[in-house]
């Protein structure tokens, strides 16, 4: 069984900056690739930005582009986002996902941030 982990998430002022960071764990798990979501209030969720192992290449929404930051370590199953210049409409319940194929198959229960403008 393979569990996900997520933790940092709190109150910030807009400008301000969080990093989360998340762990996944199981007997002999290892991931392709780690991810974050969110779901922003009355939205859908929506995808973040990710990181694959094999090439250490990042993805990232549009409208974080230049302020979030992904980062990791394979070997662990961990995954770092740092976020840089939060605004109020990033305040979001925001979820940890990994996957071995090429489905976002591992999902964490989710850490509330909220912005204040």
């Amino acid at each position: 069984q393979v569990q996900v982990v997520e933790s940092g998430g709190g109150l910030v002022q807009a400008g301000g900056s969080l990093r989360l960071s998340c762990a996944a764990s199981g007997r002999a798990f290892r991931s392709n690739a780690m991810g974050w979501f969110r779901r922003c209030p009355g939205k859908e969720r929506e995808f973040v930005g990710s990181i694959s192992w094999s090439s250490s290449s990042t993805s990232y929404k549009d409208s974080v582009k230049g302020r979030f930051t992904i980062s990791g370590d394979s070997a662990k199953n961990t995954v770092y986002l740092q976020m840089d210049n939060l605004k109020p409409e990033d305040t979001a319940v925001y979820y940890c996902t990994a996957r071995v194929t090429s489905t976002w198959s591992y999902w964490g229960l989710g850490t509330q941030v909220t912005v204040s403008s």
